[in-house]
Parts: structure tokens; sequence; C-alpha cells
């Protein structure tokens, strides 16, 4: 009798301590491993605005831009901000902005750089009333240095004539510009 119970006994425990091992096979963590990831939908948009408004300042109180929008919209996935028509003044603490415009932007999750998209326009009128427009396909900006870039078309109009070249480098605190390939120029006889 005794032996037949104990027979039973190791007979269970065999199958639980087999079911026990098979069942952490099942569900061992290498087994998750093998999972797929699940998808993350890089469009998917967890904020957004309409009609947006935004000025910064500089240290030293002085009207460093301001920038308005039709729509702002905050990609969740990679933090990149989509803009719909921005317009910006990049004042630097002048009466004189740089006018800034496109069809769309997009900004970089730290705010350092802006890349414009379709019909990009600066303009700038200076003290002397003197007015200069850049017009390309693309352009990066990055507000904080002042400095605008473009490996496109341009076509500076200004100072009584028309320049044309591919590849700029604008540096919009000192006012200066470099053309860097295909430069041509059409100026006003006086």
């Amino acid at each position: 009798m005794f032996s037949k119970k104990f027979r039973n006994i190791v007979l269970f425990s065999v199958i639980a301590a087999l079911l026990g091992a098979i069942g952490y096979w099942n569900i061992s963590p290498e087994s998750f491993l093998d999972q797929p990831v699940a998808q993350v939908d890089e469009s998917a948009i967890d904020y957004y605005a309409i009609n947006a408004h935004s000025v910064q300042f500089l240290p030293d109180g002085k009207l460093q831009y301001e920038m308005t929008a039709d729509k702002v919209e905050h990609l969740k996935a990679s933090e990149v901000t989509l803009l719909t028509t921005p317009d910006l003044q990049m004042y630097r603490g002048t009466p004189y902005p740089w006018h800034v415009q496109s069809v769309r932007g997009e900004v970089n999750p730290d705010g350092s750089e802006v890349e414009l998209i379709d019909s990009v326009r600066i303009a700038r009128t200076d003290d002397k009333d003197r007015t200069t427009i850049i017009t390309s396909s693309r352009m990066t900006v990055f507000p904080q240095k002042q400095y605008a870039q473009t490996e496109q078309d341009v076509r500076i109009d200004g100072a009584g004539g028309v320049t044309t070249g591919k590849g700029m480098k604008a540096y919009l605190k000192d006012s200066r510009i470099n053309l860097l390939s295909n430069v041509r120029g059409q100026y006003e006889a006086r």
C-alpha cells in the first residue's frame, strides 16, 4: 500500500515538474524577443494649433523674432514641428527685421533649425529704404545664429539689379550673402 501511494506521489510530482518545465519553456523571456515590435505611426500628431503666434526676446529685452503660422502640428514620434504658411519677422534687436515666408516649414526638436519649403521669400528694407528680396524653392534658417543657407537656385532682387546663383549662405546679422556657384547679375545702368 505504501509503495502504491509512494508511486502515485512520485508520478504526480514528475508530471507536475514536467508541466512546470513546459510552461516555463513557453513563457520564458526569450519567447518575447521573437514577437514583432508594434509599429509606430510616424505621422501621429500629438498636438496642433491653428493661427499660431510666437514671440521671442533677446536677453536684453529687445525683440528677437515674431512668428505666425496658419497651422502648427507637432509629430509625436520625431518631435518635429510642421508649419503651414510660416511668416517670421527676425528683428535681431534692430528696428529693421528680415521677413521670412514660405508655404511650409519644418522645425527640428530643439527649435535651432527651420527648413522652409516651397516659395521661400526673405526680404528686408534697411534704414536707407533699400529693399533686398531673396527667393528660392527651399532654404534652411538657423534663427539663433541669424544664418540661412540653401543648395537650391537663388534669386536676389536689390541694389538696382537682379543676381542669381545656385546655393547660398546668408549671414543675416551682417547683411552679407554669399552665392556659391553659377552666379549671374543684371544691373541697371545709371
